[in-house]
């Protein structure tokens, strides 16, 4: 069982407090973690706001080198993060899980350093020389989620580092260890106060809403559901804070009459069911043209019954649980609605502790809940069409708008299509495939700014315009 500690100040810092965090697979305690008070808050943020003054002023190519440092560190320590990822997420150890996970969270660490944001010189003429510099902000405090803790920790933390800001970030409680750990093994490389770390079970003390109002905070960047981020961007008005939200998502795929249903069949399922669909930009609803709807169904259904679900520990587990009892309460509920209003192709039972098969439920249309809210786990509604426009329309009205995807055979056809749907990110063929060449976030209530590339990065400086 693990046992980690904050690390405030590059020093482990001790508090009276600890909480229990749950194997999602067993019930089980995978470990504690330090139950944070607002004083530790108050320590690391004073932390952060000191290493700042002197991190601040470093070069460029110093910068590009700590975070590199900090990749290198990941990478030695792969085996490690994944296993307590899988303890305390449940995702499997192979296939898409937790050592995907890590290897993601390398390799974004690493595009991610070599990345910058040089002067611009706007006007250099006979009336004078104008430059546009980009400045870092201060103190960054990062509130990640749980169902990929430590990729998203590596995409908040290092834009920050790379732009010369410090940080504070707070984990999910459901998630904390490999964070703690993450961060221990940080400051290995990094110097004293650059990055702190706060975990708490959020019950007598918020951690999140006191980082997002916090005076010494310049900089929230959050991921989480919409809900939270409305209360995080009211809280954080208050000190006219800059943020970076990254929120829910009801992403629809849309399947033309010309795709070969076995062809994107392997593609729709993980499209949807990427880490048992606990995923920000999963497809969560499918809607498949009529002509061609019963046979992408039979495909998808014969492609998703032979994936193996179990513990995460267990290498031939290729999906895991849900990873908390909330979220799957919330699954458990949706299915039981759509039960009544639909066909069942799979699935459609929980099963022992928080596992829930992969689930694919037919005749469903826009207004029923399944279709209308983001389930966040293993079900995928199928939801049959007939004509374009209509579909175009239904596929965009969700107050959500995160990601899309277009299948079809004619990928003309189908970048014309994507120019119409209503969302940051479309894919045609497939779902879900971010990349850190490219920036990501949502439109509507699915977010606020972009994270990744160049994009992403400046959004953790402010501009100064020098005139000469």
């Amino acid at each position: 069982m693990s046992e980690l500690n904050l690390t405030i100040d590059g020093k482990t810092h001790s508090v009276a407090a600890r909480f229990d965090v749950i194997n999602p697979a067993t019930g089980e305690v995978a470990g504690t973690a330090p139950n944070a008070t607002l004083a530790d808050l108050d320590l690391a943020v004073a932390a952060a706001k000191t290493a700042f003054v002197t991190w601040s002023q470093k070069s460029d190519a110093e910068l590009q080198a700590a975070c590199e440092a900090v990749t290198a560190k990941i990478g030695e320590h792969a085996e490690e993060l994944a296993r307590l990822i899988t303890l305390e997420q449940g995702k499997p150890l192979n296939g898409l899980g937790s050592r995907w996970e890590v290897g993601g969270a390398q390799a974004w660490a690493g595009y991610t350093a070599g990345l910058s944001l040089p002067v611009k010189v706007l006007q250099d003429d006979n009336a004078g020389r104008v430059e546009m510099h980009r400045k870092p902000l201060g103190v960054v405090g990062s509130i990640t989620p749980w169902n990929f803790p430590l990729m998203i920790a590596i995409w908040h933390v290092l834009p920050a580092l790379r732009t010369g800001n410090t940080v504070v970030i707070k984990p999910s409680p459901y998630t904390p260890l490999a964070t703690l750990r993450l961060v221990e093994l940080m400051n290995e490389v990094l110097p004293a106060g650059v990055v702190n770390i706060v975990t708490g079970e959020d019950r007598e003390v918020n951690l999140g809403a006191a980082m997002s109002s916090h005076p010494d905070i310049r900089k929230i960047v959050f991921t989480g559901s919409t809900g939270t981020g409305k209360r995080v961007m009211q809280s954080a008005a208050a000190t006219m804070k800059r943020l970076t939200l990254e929120l829910g998502g009801n992403d629809a795929g849309i399947v033309l009459p010309d795709a070969d249903p076995k062809t994107i069949a392997e593609g729709l399922f993980w499209g949807a069911f990427i880490n048992n669909g606990q995923t920000c930009a999963a497809m969560k609803r499918l809607y498949v043209h009529d002509s061609i709807h019963d046979e992408v169904c039979k495909e998808l259904v014969a492609y998703a019954a032979q994936i193996p679900v179990g513990n995460g520990l267990e290498e031939g587990s290729v999906l895991g649980p849900i990873q908390n009892k909330m979220q799957f309460d919330k699954v458990a509920g949706l299915v039981a609605d759509a039960k009544t209003r639909g066909q069942v192709l799979l699935g459609g039972e929980a099963g022992e502790e928080l596992f829930f098969k992969p689930t694919i439920i037919s005749g469903l249309k826009n207004g029923d809940p399944l279709v209308d809210e983001e389930q966040f786990g293993p079900v995928l509604p199928v939801i049959r069409y007939t004509d374009l426009d209509e579909v175009i329309a239904a596929a965009n009205d969700s107050e959500n708008g995160l990601g899309g995807s277009i299948w079809t055979s004619d990928i003309e056809a189908g970048r014309k299509l994507a120019a119409r749907m209503e969302c940051g990110s479309v894919w045609i063929n497939k779902h879900g495939m971010i990349q850190p060449n490219a920036p990501f976030g949502g439109v509507k209530s699915s977010g606020l700014g972009v994270e990744f590339t160049e994009e992403g990065l400046a959004e953790y400086t402010d501009i100064q315009v020098v005139f000469s």
